[in-house]
């Protein structure tokens, strides 16, 4: 019997996201949550996609990520779906960071390990539970490939004219200060969906995708390799973001520690988890964002319009950066579903040839699909992202050869 499943994980510091995907032809088998790992109201919801079952959820304490595994291959097992399977061809795990060394996919051994765990201090929020995750399904299943994907892999191409910061170059070479970028599994499986919805293939189009959700991201996509990002050293940098500033003048910290007495982890905390959307406005879902807008909320449009200039910017940097752009791709949660933010973004933008059909962009969807006028010069589209897809793709690749 040919292996041909993929068990993808996703591993937060109190959750654990799941797929297991049949990668004959790219089928959901099941999906789920392990959420408040660690708490008395840890919670699992499981979904059997294959048999088209209800959702089953169990409550009540898992103590740690080991304890989270056991009951995710419980619930599959159930569906006749579980680690033990012969079926099952390998586990891909989301890892955040790899730095400059990882630019593919990579079969964890103890090296591999030993690097994430050497990334730490440039991921500290996410390594350590990618590192957990691995670790306890190696546990589960030592004779099976672990493999890692990095979010990071997809901008690994950027020329150095667009990674390195202008500081003193020993020092940025010490302590590993670059531009690496996040959220490159969705930008590599956008740019090339949309040059599929074009009916071309990824080295014949230039694109810009604007992965926007609580977290958010522009690249600018040259033939199917990336030459800019707007994340940085950290997911801080770039477009304003649900609870992050993006872009902001590095004198701001000095500025905060000195007149505003504000300790190191306090300025952190600010512009991590109190800034972007809900520190302008006090909301980071844009729905509600939107809906106080049209109730005259002046403090809710001011919101609006910051987050549609910085993300104007982008697009006409990026457009630069190109010189030719054959599309602009939008994805990811407000990406894919706020029509009204799509407008904006694109609004006054004619001369570079962009815009958007209003009765196009009002149609909602789970397909790719464009929302330029007919004829456009540069086509405008709706791509969903599929991260769980990508990771187990390049998974499947790597361990079938």
């Amino acid at each position: 019997m040919t292996a041909t499943r993929v068990l993808v994980l996703n591993s937060g510091s109190s959750s654990v996201k799941y797929q297991l995907l049949d990668m004959r032809d790219s089928s959901r088998l099941a999906n789920g949550l392990v959420e408040r790992i660690g708490e008395q109201s840890s919670r699992l919801k499981h979904t059997p996609l294959a048999t088209g079952g209800e959702s089953r959820e169990r409550t009540g304490p898992i103590a740690d990520h080991d304890a989270a595994l056991k009951a995710v291959a419980e619930e599959l097992a159930k569906d006749g779906l579980g680690l033990d399977s012969p079926e099952l061809a390998a586990i891909g795990h989301r890892v955040v960071h790899g730095g400059k060394h990882f630019t593919q996919p990579t079969v964890i051994d103890g090296a591999v390990l030993a690097e994430i765990e050497r990334l730490i201090p440039v991921a500290p929020l996410h390594n350590p539970a990618n590192l957990t995750g691995i670790r306890t399904a190696t546990a589960l299943r030592p004779d099976l490939p672990q493999v890692a994907v990095f979010d990071t892999a997809f901008h690994t191409t950027m020329p150095e004219a667009a990674a390195r910061y202008a500081i003193d170059v020993e020092t940025a070479d010490a302590h590993r200060v670059r531009r690496y970028g996040f959220h490159g599994t969705s930008h590599a499986y956008v740019s090339r969906a949309t040059a599929k919805l074009l009916g071309k293939a990824p080295e014949e189009v230039n694109v810009i995708v604007l992965h926007l959700g609580n977290g958010a991201s522009a690249s600018a996509v040259e033939k199917g390799r990336c030459v800019d990002t707007s994340m940085g050293l950290t997911p801080l940098e770039g477009l304003v973001m649900g609870t992050r500033s993006g872009d902001t003048d590095p004198a701001v910290i000095f500025h905060l520690a000195r007149v505003g007495e504000m300790s190191i982890d306090e300025i952190d905390t600010l512009l991590n988890k109190k800034s972007g959307l809900v520190g302008l406005c006090g909301d980071n879902d844009m729905r509600e964002i939107r809906r106080r807008i049209d109730e005259g909320d002046e403090r809710a449009k001011l919101a609006f319009d910051i987050y549609i200039h910085r993300l104007k910017k982008y697009i006409g940097a990026y457009y630069a950066v190109l010189g030719h752009v054959d599309a602009v791709a939008f994805t990811a949660g407000v990406g894919e579903n706020a029509a009204p933010v799509r407008e904006a973004a694109m609004a006054g933008l004619g001369s570079l040839g962009l815009a958007v059909d209003d009765g196009l962009n009002a149609v909602r969807g789970d397909e790719p699909r464009l929302i330029s006028p007919a004829g456009a010069r540069v086509a405008v589209a709706v791509v969903p992202t599929d991260e769980e897809l990508e990771i187990a793709t390049q998974t499947y690749a790597l361990v079938k050869r």
